[in-house]
């Protein structure tokens, strides 16, 4: 993901602020950081097994129904460029204490009357996690240097637990409190907590700065850098990103409707869907600690592109009858091929400043590039009136993610002058 903190300086007494804070309230600190992870995804994979509802509510077709995942998409990948100046600017435990803020008004917005104010308050929704995906990195990198894995790994637990909660209480939630509204709703008391808990730590590290003084200024960047629009292999990482994230948020827009589609109970479907994304840390922790043992990665990029590719043929070929067994594959294979992504960044990278800004590359595009597949499939599905073309188009998708990692995969290093 792109590091915030890569290329920011603190301001001294900022940097001061943020040791007293390390020293004397660690606790706040880590369950900011866990209460921030809990929120990345859980709006998002909530209104998956909803989506039927919403659309039915607002008399939408399923291209506009796919709107409420895709235009999160386009702001997650258009927020994400934002988010290191508004982290030299204010500093990034106000920039968190305010995304999350944001987070949980945009997540009101969302069940307001008027239609314009649902995508609305997606995009404020997509806008907020991408200051969260920006700036939780680095935070976790500069505070815990010695920790930095076990922090990584605390953090992205948090996010698929997250997600995953969010996703199985769905439907419940909709019969316990009324219907969709109160469903989607509901997890803005997740982001209110967690934006309470960020306020002292805004504070104590603004205080002192003064009115108007940045938190941060810039540090000098190396003035060679390979520029990375030239580079086949930055582009290969990008697309690879991109394409596996264009997989993961078709399965959150689409799978449970799919599983309804063919007669799946509703509250079960929202199941399933669940124990997709659960068995995603599985792929996210393995794939990555394989990956960096390896001097190529083809066979793991090839592996994962599979596994997707099997969970898809499944939903094309059985979707009901192998529903565990089509969710299983799908998630394995979408957290691996995530971890991977954000692998190779690292691993294609001679310097901290390039790794830094292909991440920027990988995440920005990457997103956008992911933004077209809720959208283009749920038109196809309208258009064709069933799944199997839009699965097919998936299983294209899964291909390509396998050439991809070959090329991706390659030992080499971005501007090490071997075609890269």
């Amino acid at each position: 993901m792109i590091d915030a903190e890569e290329e920011l300086v603190a301001a001294p007494p900022v940097a001061a602020a943020r040791r007293r804070l390390r020293a004397g309230h660690p606790a706040l600190l880590l369950a900011g950081i866990v209460l921030a992870a809990l929120n990345m995804r859980a709006a998002l994979a909530g209104v998956s097994p909803l989506l039927g509802e919403i659309g039915a509510h607002f008399h939408l077709a399923a291209a506009a129904s796919s709107l409420v995942t895709t235009i999160p998409l386009i702001f997650m990948g258009l927020g994400s460029i934002a988010a290191p100046k508004l982290a030299a600017r204010w500093g990034t435990e106000a920039v968190l204490c305010g995304a999350l803020v944001a987070l949980c008004g945009g997540i009101v917005l969302r069940i307001a009357p008027p239609v314009v104010a649902l995508f609305a308050g997606c995009a404020v929704v997509g806008a907020s996690i991408a200051l969260l995906n920006v700036l939780m990195p680095g935070l976790i990198k500069r505070d815990f240097p010695e920790r930095a894995a076990g922090m990584t790994a605390l953090y992205s637990t948090a996010m698929i637990l997250g997600a995953t909660v969010s996703a199985a209480t769905a439907v419940p939630l909709e019969n316990a409190l009324g219907g969709w509204q109160g469903s989607l709703v509901s997890w803005s008391l997740l982001a209110a907590v967690a934006a309470v808990v960020w306020v002292p730590q805004a504070l104590l590290t603004r205080r002192g700065t003064g009115h108007g003084t940045p938190a941060a200024t810039t540090a000098p960047a190396p003035q060679d850098g390979p520029k990375l629009s030239r580079s086949p292999l930055a582009w290969q990482v990008t697309l690879f990103m991109g394409s596996q994230s264009l997989i993961a948020y078709v399965t959150i827009a689409w799978m449970p409707t799919i599983f309804t589609d063919h007669g799946m109970d509703k509250a079960a479907a929202g199941l399933v869907f669940a124990f997709s994304t659960l068995v995603q840390m599985a792929g996210s922790f393995v794939v990555p600690m394989l990956a960096g043992r390896m001097r190529r990665q083809r066979l793991l990029g090839v592996t994962v592109a599979a596994l997707m590719a099997c969970g898809v043929a499944g939903l094309l070929l059985a979707p009901v009858a192998g529903a565990w067994l089509w969710a299983a594959l799908l998630g394995t294979g979408q957290g691996g091929a995530l971890g991977l992504a954000l692998t190779m960044m690292v691993l294609r990278s001679g310097d901290a400043h390039t790794a830094a800004r292909l991440s920027s590359m990988s995440q920005t595009g990457g997103y956008l590039l992911a933004a077209a597949g809720p959208l283009v499939l749920g038109a196809v599905h309208q258009v064709t009136g069933g799944w199997t073309v839009p699965l097919l188009l998936l299983l294209a998708v899964c291909a390509g993610i396998a050439l991809l990692g070959m090329g991706a995969g390659r030992d080499r290093r971005i501007g090490d002058g071997r075609r890269a």
